[in-house]
């Protein structure tokens, strides 16, 4: 269901900054404000007390926002208070911000590694994932497990490339254990 209310409300955010041609401007406004609700628990949890009314609850997304974001963002906030949909707004924004990734062709890649990849290295990743995908551009991320052993493990999305060799290692063991004497 969650997911549900993410996609129904994240995509009529995100066809309205294409209509009006704000999705640069709506992802900034966005990340701020992602960025603001985290860093002010109380107003979260004004927003999601039940005992008070909606219309304070508007009155006060009003006051703290108007003027500062833009009309189409505080609108949206009020739709989503006025629905008792704000215990959402993570995912919507989480939600809209992956459209719009989308929409620009830029890729998130979680790449993890045994060992601290130099910077040379780091671009030549992205630029072979640049090359071997669709995307335009690559969010990178990078970890490191030294539990790998060597080798990587590449996420984007839900595709997942293993060549570590604790992969390795863990087939040849399956292999080994099929054979019998």
């Amino acid at each position: 269901m969650a997911k549900l209310i993410a996609k129904t409300y994240g995509d009529a955010l995100f066809e309205l900054a294409v209509e009006k041609d704000i999705v640069d401007v709506l992802q900034e406004e966005i990340v701020l404000l992602r960025q603001i609700l985290a860093e002010n628990e109380d107003f979260g949890r004004l927003m999601n007390h039940p005992k008070i009314v909606k219309e304070e609850k508007l009155q006060v997304v009003k006051d703290v926002f108007a003027g500062r974001i833009s009309d189409e963002l505080l609108g949206f906030l009020t739709i989503i208070i006025s629905k008792d949909r704000y215990k959402e707004i993570d995912a919507i924004l989480d939600y809209f911000i992956a459209q719009v990734k989308k929409y620009k062709g830029i890729g998130i890649a979680a790449v993890t590694t045994a060992v601290p990849l130099r910077d040379e290295q780091r671009r030549a990743v992205e630029q072979k994932l640049l090359d071997t995908t669709e995307y335009r551009q690559m969010e990178m991320h990078y970890r490191v497990d030294e539990s790998l052993i060597g080798g990587m493990v590449i996420r984007i999305g839900d595709r997942v490339v293993d060549s570590s060799i604790k992969t390795k290692l863990n087939e040849l063991q399956k292999d080994l254990l099929k054979v019998q004497l």
